[in-house]
């Protein structure tokens, strides 16, 4: 038989009953529009964590100190395990191969100027390197230098927002405000750059890192310590020489700290390993709506294979009269896969459409971003086939086998 006519038979089989098909290829709808939306989610999170690690700079090099790990040396005497100001300005003097070390402290602050005050602002105690590591622009006067962190110099450089905060229009260059209990001046103010992850880098403020080690350190026990910091940041100049530069960062604290490589409790991680674990946090999400999509396709299965057997038996007259006008098993077969495919196929045409729509309204009600995947389109599509195919396969190989004698006799 030709395969316009098997179309045409199983289209005819499929229009009698336009309300029972449509509602047989819901599942198969919810399953492939599924799908679709959540790689477009997964993808759209991923890519949105990409972006927002790479707009904190190029070519970044996280050294931060292990949880839980007691430094010893070799000697076997307690040494400290804290990463300090001095191991930074010993990575920029002697590791080769590096445009830029930065140092962050981040304590939080009130600040006044006038009868203007905001509280509990983030002010960052860095270093002079800071601007072009981490890719925050200057609109005006300029940042943090080295002789500002050589005398502690009283400065403060503002966020877009909080410069517009505290002077609105007016420049605040060579403005005098309090940050905490201490009057500095500004020397500057960052350009725009919005929220980058959960940070709002317009409204934050920079003052040297010595200030903050000098002025804003309470506790005697934070006093004696005061050079300690959380994280450096060091940016290699070419992408090819990152690991030679993390093994060199590596034997030069191990070094300083009089320990070995393999017993140094500091990693130092890329900008790729940071976000191969972020991403790896979208895992979960992404394997449960495999599942929901999974189990929604198999039910529209389930319901296509239901509806094929009951028009078998509605049409067992049918199938009797063209057996005995020349069809062939084969033939009775192929038209009743054809109407289980034609209804699979529909359903995941449909499923795409309610997917790719799904995903723009998700974007726009939920604010989260979606990508839509060329690739998950096809695997959707091809999914919804399978699922066709193999649940229509029961019901159409009854309606083969039937006796054809038998199935005229059916009223």
């Amino acid at each position: 038989m030709k395969l316009s006519e098997v179309l045409r038979i199983a289209g005819e089989g499929i229009s009698r009953n336009k309300l029972r098909a449509l509602l047989t290829m819901l599942g198969v709808i919810i399953g492939v529009g599924a799908v679709i939306i959540m790689i477009a989610i997964s993808a759209g999170t991923e890519a949105t964590i990409s972006e927002n690690i790479t707009q904190l700079g190029t070519n970044l090099l996280f050294v931060t100190q292990k949880m839980g790990i007691q430094m010893v040396s070799r000697q076997g005497a307690t040494n400290s395990n804290f990463l300090t100001y001095d191991d930074a300005a010993a990575i920029e003097n002697s590791i080769s191969g590096i445009s830029g070390v930065v140092v962050e402290r981040d304590i939080s602050e009130s600040l006044k100027v006038g009868s203007s005050s905001v509280d509990s602002v983030s002010v960052i105690g860095t270093t002079p390197s800071y601007a072009e590591v981490r890719g925050v622009p200057l609109a005006s006067g300029r940042f943090i230098t080295q002789n500002d962190i050589d005398n502690s110099a009283r400065v403060v450089v503002l966020g877009y927002s909080t410069a517009r905060t505290l002077f609105g229009d007016d420049d605040p260059i060579g403005e005098k405000i309090y940050v905490g209990d201490y009057k500095l001046t500004v020397v500057g103010v960052m350009d725009k750059k919005g929220v980058v992850g959960n940070t709002d880098y317009d409204e934050r403020v920079y003052i040297p890192l010595t200030l903050v080690f000098e002025k804003y350190t309470f506790t005697p026990f934070a006093r004696i310590q005061g050079d300690q910091v959380g994280t450096i940041l060091v940016q290699v100049a070419n992408l090819p020489d990152m690991s030679k530069v993390i093994t060199q960062i590596q034997i030069l604290l191990a070094k300083r700290h009089d320990t070995t490589v393999s017993s140094l409790p500091y990693s130092v991680t890329t900008q790729e390993d940071i976000i191969s674990t972020q991403e790896s946090t979208t895992a979960a999400f992404r394997e449960l709506l495999a599942w929901v999509a999974a189990v929604s396709l198999v039910v529209g299965g389930i319901g296509i294979m239901n509806i094929m057997l009951v028009s078998v038996t509605e049409r067992t007259r049918e199938i009797g009269i063209r057996q005995a006008t020349g069809a062939t098993p084969g033939d009775i077969r192929g038209q009743f896969i054809t109407e289980a495919l034609l209804l699979s196929l529909t359903g995941g045409l449909i499923g795409i459409i309610v997917g790719v729509g799904g995903s723009w309204l998700f974007y726009q009600i939920g604010g989260m971003r979606t990508v839509v995947m060329p690739n998950s389109i096809m695997l959707a599509f091809a999914s919804a086939a399978i699922v066709g195919i193999f649940f229509g396969f029961y019901p159409a190989n009854k309606a083969a086998q039937l006796d054809p004698i038998e199935a005229l006799r059916h009223e």
